[in-house]
């Protein structure tokens, strides 16, 4: 029987420019050719290895490097949500206190929160849920 599956952990990853800065920082070879076999095998492009710009250089949790080609790119991933310091806040705090993320809008309609905060958990309630389950950004200060 197939089963369906997601991808848990996160990655950090830049899209290839072609320049030498990134041919230095990635060891290339030349401008496009990966040095060494740490590659995920399914993401791994087939064929020379080669990496054109344009492309991605992720970097998994064990800090190994591999190419994927732009469209696979977009397909398979997407950024992290960015949420304010408060929700993030409020995000951490229920889950050291093994709450629910129900709990976190219930207070919210309750009005438990600051009237910005809740206002923001209510128009953005989407991106909680994202950030609840996927993790998070939190917001630059402005």
């Amino acid at each position: 029987m197939i089963k369906v599956y997601r991808k848990t952990g996160t990655i950090k990853a830049e899209q290839f420019d072609g320049s030498d800065e990134m041919v230095g920082k990635y060891e290339l070879i030349d401008a496009g050719t990966m040095l060494g076999t740490h590659h995920s095998p399914e993401l791994y492009l087939t064929g020379s290895g080669k990496v054109d710009v344009g492309d991605w250089i992720a970097t998994g949790v064990n800090g190994e490097h591999w190419a994927i080609a732009d469209e696979v790119f977009k397909k398979t991933y997407a950024e992290l949500p960015v949420i304010p310091e408060n929700v993030a806040y409020i995000i951490k705090q229920a889950k050291k206190g093994d709450y629910k993320l129900g709990w976190v809008f219930n207070a919210t309609y309750l009005g438990l929160w600051r009237v910005s905060v809740g206002n923001w958990i209510r128009t953005h309630a989407d991106t909680v849920a994202r950030a609840w389950l996927d993790g998070y950004v939190v917001e630059a200060d402005k």
